[in-house]
């Protein structure tokens, strides 16, 4: 175990590993596929525009069951560094997903990015506005905005732009602490943040099941369940 300075500002990213034990399948885990679709068929804009009744209903069954999940005690957990870290004389903590599902604020915590979008919002591609969702798209409803039919699920699929790269890198920018939960480290741009941190000489610390892709570029790998691994250190750093 590395000993690692106490930290001011904190960035965490975390990936499929903190959810799947709220029962959250991964499109990389073993029962990722649904209907032996691959990712490919439904979660790029080509498979949208070549069959958009397959990805919305693809969405559609995702959107439903994760509304039937409940956040684990990693959630929990965060949530609690979220909401104890003593922003006045500490400095901040960013949680940084790459979920689409919203585990993080049913659990408690405020301050978190989601770079890939998420299933509980739906975009207008007619009016670029945003919406709550938690119903089909399946039916193609107006937008409540510009009521144009025009609705996609707010998700950033394969070949697209991840959202608010500029605040994730404003964030490494400004942090002491880069955190790594439950991330494979194959999916690009997430997957360079570790480097990124440890050329602004940032602490390094990385949580999940098995070492990661870039596991060497961390000071410091803990492994276990996210529900074990992320309490332990939580509990640690607010000692």
């Amino acid at each position: 175990m590395v000993a690692m300075k106490r930290p001011r500002n904190i960035v965490v990213l975390t990936g499929a590993g903190i959810s799947a034990e709220s029962g959250i399948d991964t499109f990389r885990g073993a029962g990722g596929l649904w209907e032996n679709h691959r990712v490919e068929d439904v979660a790029t804009p080509e498979a949208f525009a070549r069959d958009p009744e397959l990805v919305l209903r693809f969405y559609d069954m995702r959107r439903e069951a994760i509304q039937t999940k409940e956040p684990n005690v990693a959630h929990h957990a965060l949530a609690r560094l979220d909401r104890e870290w003593p922003r006045k004389t500490a400095g901040e903590v960013l949680i940084v997903t790459q979920n689409v599902d919203d585990l993080h604020e049913r659990g408690g915590a405020i301050n978190v990015l989601h770079m890939h979008g998420e299933h509980l919002s739906a975009w207008c591609t007619a009016c670029d506005a945003r919406h709550r969702w938690t119903g089909p798209l399946l039916h193609r409803p107006p937008c409540p905005a510009c009521a144009m039919p025009a609705l996609r699920p707010d998700i950033v699929w394969f070949g697209e732009i991840p959202y608010r790269m500029d605040e994730i890198h404003d964030a490494l920018a400004e942090a002491d602490l880069f955190v790594s939960i439950g991330t494979s480290g194959a999916v690009y741009p997430a997957a360079g943040f570790v480097r990124t941190a440890r050329e602004l000489g940032l602490q390094t610390l990385e949580l999940n099941l098995e070492r990661s892709q870039g596991s060497a570029w961390f000071h410091e790998t803990r492994l276990g369940p996210a529900t074990e691994t992320v309490t332990a250190w939580v509990d640690e750093l607010l000692a």
